[in-house]
């Protein structure tokens, strides 16, 4: 299984301690994430590099920004690969970064 290891405290040094504009963050990047998600399969599916890259660069910032490293982390590796004009990454990955994101909307 994927491990999400989110940094909470990270999150919250973000938001400056505040937890309501972090509980507000979180439910933006619940909407994003889902959006990106179905942007990379789709990607995936049409075996375009440059929207797997696009897709994984927006998962990527907002991951990064919440503290949500699993999800950065994979999601820098299938935009490093799509920037190399393949999807063979995020092809592999696609299910855990599925599996990561499932692991989020359960906070």
């Amino acid at each position: 299984m994927a491990d999400l290891q989110w940094n909470k405290s990270f999150a919250l040094e973000q938001t400056a301690g505040d937890e309501e504009l972090l509980a507000e963050l979180l439910t933006l990047f619940r909407d994003a994430s889902a959006n990106d998600y179905t942007q990379l399969q789709q990607a995936v599916a049409d075996g375009d590099a440059s929207a797997v890259a696009r897709a994984a660069h927006s998962l990527k910032g907002a991951a990064a920004s919440l503290g949500l490293e699993g999800i950065r982390r994979l999601a820098t590796d299938m935009e490093n690969d799509g920037l190399r004009n393949s999807v063979n990454v995020a092809r592999e990955q696609l299910p855990i970064m599925g599996e990561l994101l499932a692991q989020f909307q359960n906070l």
